[in-house]
């Protein structure tokens, strides 16, 4: 599973939805939000949620990973609120309680677990009704836009017809990409309702850090940073911007 990867830390516009959602758990009356992250690396999320009062658990099998986890929570004096399950997304089930999570994060998962279906239906089952599934996934038109960008136009044909958007002699460690109709057909499919989908990096992994005619001074760059970060904020959630970004982001529902 994925540490501190892009696909774990998400945007601007990520986070926000996600503090709004547990702002919402927190108005109908849930003291200490309780957060379930599978897959969650190096507690990229954990940690902040953990601080802001939240009881969070992590589902991660990689030993190195937990073992950053573990020093992050005990330095920012929250390892009281973090409970660790070093396995895998298959054995979520077997740890947390069904219907036991205001919000289940999946951020960066379903691009490597064996089969996506399953491994939904579990994050579906862990949400209380009306609680929420944040799922952060690799969007395949977005490689096959970034590849025919770069030149490589033989290779982005291929994985446009590529039926899971990865090519195998890549050496690529994703077992898919998925578009927005697929991302959606699986949470729907797990009795899910999608609240929310958005882009999460419409343009900033494609670019080449801070194009070339921008003054090569610190206030120059810090300014360009901002409104790059302002323009992803902005586009996440228009549908022909955030349908090449690259990765979607979508917030599903458990019915109440």
């Amino acid at each position: 599973m994925r540490t501190d990867t892009a696909a774990a830390r998400g945007s601007a516009a990520v986070h926000r939805v996600l503090e709004a959602e547990l702002a919402g758990a927190r108005a109908r009356g849930v003291d200490r939000p309780r957060v379930v992250d599978v897959g969650g690396g190096s507690g990229v999320w954990a940690v902040p949620f953990a601080s802001a009062g939240c009881l969070v658990t992590v589902v991660e099998p990689n030993p190195n990973a937990l073992a950053t986890l573990r020093r992050r929570a005990e330095e920012s004096g929250v390892a009281d609120r973090i409970t660790v399950v070093a396995d895998d997304s298959d054995a979520l089930g077997t740890h947390v309680p069904p219907g036991s999570a205001d919000l289940v994060l999946a951020h960066g998962l379903l691009e490597v677990v064996d089969d996506p279906a399953p491994t939904v239906a579990a994050l579906a089952a862990t949400a209380v009704p009306g609680g929420a599934v944040s799922v952060l996934a690799a969007n395949r038109f977005a490689a096959v836009l970034h590849r025919a960008l770069a030149g490589r136009v033989a290779e982005a044909r291929r994985l446009l017809a590529a039926p899971d958007g990865v090519l195998g002699e890549d050496g690529e460690t994703l077992l898919r990409r998925l578009d927005r109709d697929r991302l959606t057909g699986l949470l729907t499919n797990a009795g899910l309702e999608v609240a929310l989908l958005q882009g999460d990096g419409v343009i900033s992994d494609a670019m080449q850090g801070v194009p070339r005619d921008t003054v090569d001074a610190a206030d120059e760059v810090a300014a360009w940073e901002g409104e790059l970060v302002e323009f992803e904020d902005a586009a996440a959630g228009i549908p022909p911007l955030r349908d090449i970004a690259s990765r979607l982001h979508a917030l599903a529902r458990r019915p109440g």
